[in-house]
C-alpha cells in the first residue's frame, strides 16, 4: 500500500511538472522590436505573440529613442538594453546605451539611463551570461567597451575599453576596423567580436566578475580576404563558431576550442546561388535543436537555411526561401523553435514564417507585422 501510494506521489509530480512544462513553453510572450527611427518609426515597438496558434496583438511604441537598431536583455528579463546608433551624443563623437526596465505584465518599457557607447555608431549589444557587465561593438570607430550592470539595471562607468586597428582590402569599407559585433561564448570565458574592416574575429578572454577583456592567445581567427565578419552563431555544445560573412554572403564554419578560445577554419558555404558584390549577408541563428542554421542576405532578400552535421560542424544547403520584403536585416526564431520573424529593413515589415522542426523548412504564413525600419527582436515571456 506504502509503495503504491509512493508511485502515485511520484506520477502526480510528474504530471504536474509536465503540466508547468507546457504552459511554461505555450506562454504568450512580449516581443520587442529595435527600429530605424524616421518617418515611420519612433523608437522600440512591441507587440503580444501566441505561440500556439501564431497570432499576435497590433504593435505599439514601447519607449521613443533615436535608432534603438539593437537590443538585448538581462538573464532575467527585467531590463532591456539597445544601442542608440548615432554619429554624435552631447556633442563628442559617439553613440549611446539605453536602459528600460521591464513590466512583463504590461510590456511597459520605463526609461532608466542613457550614457555614452564611447564610439561612433554602435551596431551591437550583448549582456553576458551571468548579467554582470553590458558588451558593446562602435561600429564606425572599431571599438569594443563593456559596462558593468549595477543592482538597479543600470550601467556603472565602462571597465574595458579595445580600439581595434588595422585595414583590409576593400577599399571602400575597410579602410581601418569596425567592429559589427562582440558575442560571448556559451560558457562565458570569451568575448568574440566580428570585425568587418579587418576580415578578424578578434578574440578576448572575458572576466565578468571584473567587466575586462585580455587578448587572448591566439588573439584572433580570420575570414577570406574582404569576406567582412558581421555576427556568429554557437553550436549549442560550443565545439562550433558559425560566421556570417556580410561582404562575402557565405558562412565560415569554425571549430572552438573550449580551454584555449582558439578557432581553426573547417568550411566556408555561400548563402546565394549567385554572387553579386550587391548582396550583403546579414543575420544569423542555429534552430533550437542545433540540427538547422539560417541566415538573411540583403538585396537578394533571401533566408537560406542550411543543415548541420552534428560531429564534424559542417553545413549542407537545404533551402532558400524569399524574405517576404526588402532588406532582410535580422530575423529571429521565437523560443519555441517553431516561428521565424523576419524583419525586412525597408519594406517596414516583420514577415512571419512556420517552422517545420522535423525538416528545418520555412513555410510563409501570408501574416506580417508592419513597423517603420525594424532591425532586431527580443522575446520576453508575458505574465
Amino acid at each position: 500500500m506504502l509503495n503504491m501510494s509512493i508511485r502515485y506521489f511520484r506520477a502526480l509530480t510528474f504530471a504536474l511538472v509536465a503540466l508547468f512544462a507546457l504552459a511554461a513553453f505555450a506562454a504568450d510572450y512580449n516581443v520587442f522590436v529595435g527600429t530605424y527611427t524616421g518617418p515611420n518609426s519612433k523608437g522600440i515597438y512591441t507587440f503580444r505573440f501566441d505561440p500556439a496558434t501564431g497570432k499576435f496583438t497590433e504593435p505599439h511604441v514601447a519607449a521613443e529613442t533615436d535608432n534603438p537598431s539593437f537590443l538585448a536583455l538581462d538573464p532575467h528579463n527585467r531590463f532591456l538594453y539597445a544601442v542608440n546608433e548615432l554619429e554624435s551624443y552631447k556633442g563628442t563623437v559617439s553613440g549611446a546605451v539605453s536602459v528600460f526596465e521591464v513590466d512583463p505584465s504590461t510590456a511597459k518599457l520605463t526609461f532608466r539611463q542613457q550614457v555614452s557607447s564611447l564610439g561612433e555608431d554602435p551596431a551591437y549589444i550583448a549582456v553576458d551570461h551571468s548579467g554582470h557587465d553590458v558588451l558593446v561593438a562602435d561600429y564606425t570607430t572599431g571599438d569594443v567597451v563593456v559596462f558593468p550592470v549595477e543592482k538597479d539595471g543600470t550601467l556603472g562607468e565602462h571597465t574595458a575599453l579595445d580600439q581595434h586597428h588595422g585595414s583590409s582590402v576593400n577599399p571602400e569599407r575597410q579602410k581601418g576596423p569596425h567592429a559589427h559585433s562582440i558575442q560571448l561564448t556559451n560558457d562565458n570565458r570569451f568575448a568574440l567580436s566580428a570585425d568587418l574592416g579587418l576580415d578578424k574575429i578578434i578574440i578576448y578572454r572575458f572576466d565578468p566578475a571584473r567587466g575586462t577583456l585580455t587578448a587572448n592567445k591566439p588573439p584572433f581567427a580570420t575570414v577570406a580576404p574582404g569576406a567582412g565578419p558581421r555576427h556568429i552563431a554557437f553550436s549549442s555544445d560550443g565545439r562550433f563558431a558559425y560566421v556570417a560573412d556580410e561582404m562575402g554572403t557565405d558562412v565560415t564554419v569554425f571549430s572552438l576550442k573550449a580551454k584555449t578560445g582558439a578557432m581553426h577554419e573547417l568550411q566556408t558555404i555561400d548563402t546565394v546561388a549567385e554572387h553579386d558584390p550587391a548582396n550583403t549577408a546579414a543575420e544569423i541563428a542555429l534552430a533550437p535543436s542545433g540540427s538547422y542554421l539560417y541566415t538573411s542576405t540583403r538585396k537578394a532578400d533571401v533566408i537560406t537555411e542550411f543543415s548541420v552535421a552534428r560531429k564534424s560542424g559542417k553545413l549542407t544547403l537545404v533551402d532558400r526561401v524569399p524574405s517576404g520584403g526588402k532588406n532582410p536585416r535580422f530575423f529571429a526564431l521565437d523560443p519555441t523553435g517553431q516561428w521565424m520573424f523576419v524583419a525586412n529593413q525597408s519594406s517596414d515589415e516583420i514577415v512571419l514564417y512556420r517552422v517545420d522542426k522535423t525538416t528545418g523548412k520555412l513555410t510563409p504564413t501570408g501574416n506580417s507585422i508592419h513597423i517603420g525600419a525594424p532591425v532586431c527582436l527580443v522575446f520576453v515571456p508575458a505574465r
